[in-house]
């Protein structure tokens, strides 16, 4: 489930589901939401998705003796039908723009004001946001704003409920299973940039042009437009905006090098994502494993020419195995996992005045360049500190003093181990 297809519009872009795909199998939670509607979240997401695949004798799916397939796309998204995961606050109507977003309010504000003012009411959820995850703090503040009772106070209870575990509360229905599809990185990058490239073949440009006049040509003139909301932060619509806001205003050669920029970054953006799912896959999947860790099932997709063989009938003969209640032949994917790794550790570089969150970036931190530059320059100061100093002693005591402070070669090789 891509959350962009909830809204109406921007088809090629958003890679939905064609007509004639439609008509083959029928698909839900597809253009239905107006693009001008910022205020749909993944919870009105769940709660629309869950009274569709819902048990209940008079909705849909399960009632009709068909089992949901969820397909994506976007991991918040998927992951809010698996678990008990998401907080309810005060409720919106959804599509009614008059009703007030606390959390779009905050997000106005500074994150390192929101985050300092979330460590007075969440300490234990300040410590694991980083104050430029804006998003994430203002939602935490919302929740507490909104129900009096902290976010980590919720997640807890979640946990903490039967079948809870790390990633959230129990899960929501019985007996899931994940097909993952991967393909080797070299063979995956090629296809994301053939996918760019046959969607300006089908009308790409056609499309932006008609969403901008009608949707966003006014907002910019009003300088109001914001692409971190609804459709208009879908990947493929902003990479394209010094095209849009400039075409008919300038050369056609700088038109034609803003429009080869646009598609440049589309084709970046769509790679860099699609490796965000493969992580998401494995850090929450693979390395978590746990009675309410669904089992994933690898299916290899490099060679298209395999598909049955490789694909389709191994997809088949896991599902046929969960609906006749027995395990596939297939063993589900596994990958080493470090039980002592937390990924929400805080740790504050001093040397850099950086906050990193987790235990793997930050040993991946303190090996950067960024670093290891700043590590450098700190010795090389400290060098310099100690030779002036030297150089204005009038005495062996003097200098015997300051070696016992700590500026020795000695002392200078322990401060970078210890940094």
């Amino acid at each position: 489930m891509q959350f962009s297809h909830v809204y109406e519009g921007l088809d090629i872009i958003t890679n939905k589901v064609s007509a004639q795909e439609q008509r083959i199998c029928q698909h839900h939670m597809i253009s239905f939401v107006d693009p001008l509607v910022t205020n749909y979240t993944v919870v009105d997401f769940r709660n629309k998705a869950t009274a569709l695949i819902s048990l209940r004798k008079d909705i849909y799916i399960f009632a009709r003796d068909k089992i949901p397939i969820v397909v994506g796309g976007t991991n918040y998204y998927i992951e809010s039908l698996l678990w008990k995961v998401l907080v309810n606050t005060k409720s919106q109507e959804m599509g009614t723009e008059k009703v007030v977003d606390r959390k779009a309010e905050l997000e106005k504000e500074d994150g390192y004001v929101l985050h300092k003012r979330l460590s007075q009411v969440d300490p234990e959820m300040a410590a694991k946001l980083h104050p430029h995850d804006k998003r994430k703090v203002a939602r935490s503040l919302q929740v507490f704003e909104e129900t009096g009772i902290s976010h980590s106070e919720f997640l807890h209870q979640q946990h903490a409920e039967e079948g809870g575990g790390p990633l959230g509360g129990p899960l929501k229905f019985p007996n899931p299973c994940i097909l993952w599809l991967y393909a080797d990185q070299t063979v995956l990058d090629e296809r994301l940039d053939k996918r760019v490239d046959d969607m300006l073949t089908a009308g790409l440009l056609e499309e932006l042009r008609d969403f901008h006049r009608r949707y966003n040509q006014k907002n910019i003139s009003e300088n109001c437009q914001d692409y971190q909301h609804g459709i208009f932060q879908s990947i493929g619509f902003k990479e394209f905006h010094e095209y849009l806001i400039t075409e008919g205003k300038c050369t056609p050669e700088t038109s034609n090098q803003l429009l080869k920029k646009g598609i440049e970054a589309l084709k970046q953006v769509t790679k860099r994502y699609a490796r965000k799912q493969n992580r998401w896959v494995k850090n929450r999947f693979l390395s978590r494993p746990g009675p309410s860790v669904p089992p994933v099932y690898g299916l290899e997709v490099s060679d298209i020419s395999k598909w049955k063989e490789s694909v389709l009938e191994p997809a088949l003969d896991i599902v046929q195995s969960f609906i006749q209640g027995h395990k596939p032949a297939v063993a589900p994917m596994k990958m080493p996992f470090n039980e002592t790794e937390n990924k929400r550790s805080y740790h504050m570089c001093d040397l850099c005045d950086r906050i990193i969150i987790g235990d793997r970036e930050w040993t991946a931190h303190i090996k950067s360049k960024s670093h290891l530059h700043q590590l450098k320059k700190r010795r090389r100061l400290d060098s310099d500190a100690v030779n002036t100093t030297e150089g204005q002693s009038i005495s062996p005591d003097c200098d015997k003093e300051f070696k016992e402070k700590g500026f020795s070669q000695q002392h200078d090789e322990e401060l970078k181990s210890s940094i």
